[in-house]
């Protein structure tokens, strides 16, 4: 078997770069409509916390310093979706705080309701860690947003790793 030679196109950043349009592409349709879900749909979408632009209050960075999932399902607001970043309003404890990721901070974006998922690797800009998921410690109301586990069950889940050469 022979060895494959290193690309000199960066496919992996352009698949990447790809899917994570599709998240916006999903929330802003979800934007235009007034922030409605139609049916049943409703995303958990994990982030880096530390990641360059990300902005959430400090409260929320001191709970979750790596990554957390938060859910848009029943109660959230101002959903504001731009080229490269969303913002949205969310009640964590009944406290409204607004947040703000760009695209390349979101490691997943899951539709359970379809069965439907995206796992990205973290972006070259965020240091190479574990994208183990903080758990939920169960004081969220169902409807707010929380931080829950992330499940890998592989259905319907789009995972793209290029893994990285040294």
């Amino acid at each position: 078997m022979s060895d494959t030679p290193d690309s000199l196109i960066p496919y992996d950043e352009i698949v990447q770069e790809a899917l994570r349009a599709v998240v916006g592409r999903v929330l802003g349709q979800v934007e235009t409509t007034g922030g409605h879900l139609p049916g049943n749909h409703h995303f958990y979408i994990t982030f880096k916390t530390g990641a360059p632009g990300v902005s959430i209050p400090a409260r929320l960075k001191e709970r979750f310093p790596d990554e957390m999932t938060i859910v848009l399902q029943n109660k959230f607001w101002d959903l504001k979706v731009e080229e490269d970043q969303f913002s949205v309003g969310l009640s964590f404890n009944q406290i409204p705080s607004t947040l703000v990721v760009p695209f390349s901070a979101i490691t997943a974006f899951v539709d359970p309701a379809v069965d439907f998922g995206l796992q990205f690797q973290a972006s070259a800009d965020i240091e190479d860690e574990e994208l183990d998921s903080p758990g939920n410690d169960g004081d969220a109301e169902r409807g707010e947003a929380k931080a829950v586990d992330r499940t890998e069950d592989g259905s319907n889940v789009v995972s793209v790793d290029f893994g990285k050469r040294k």
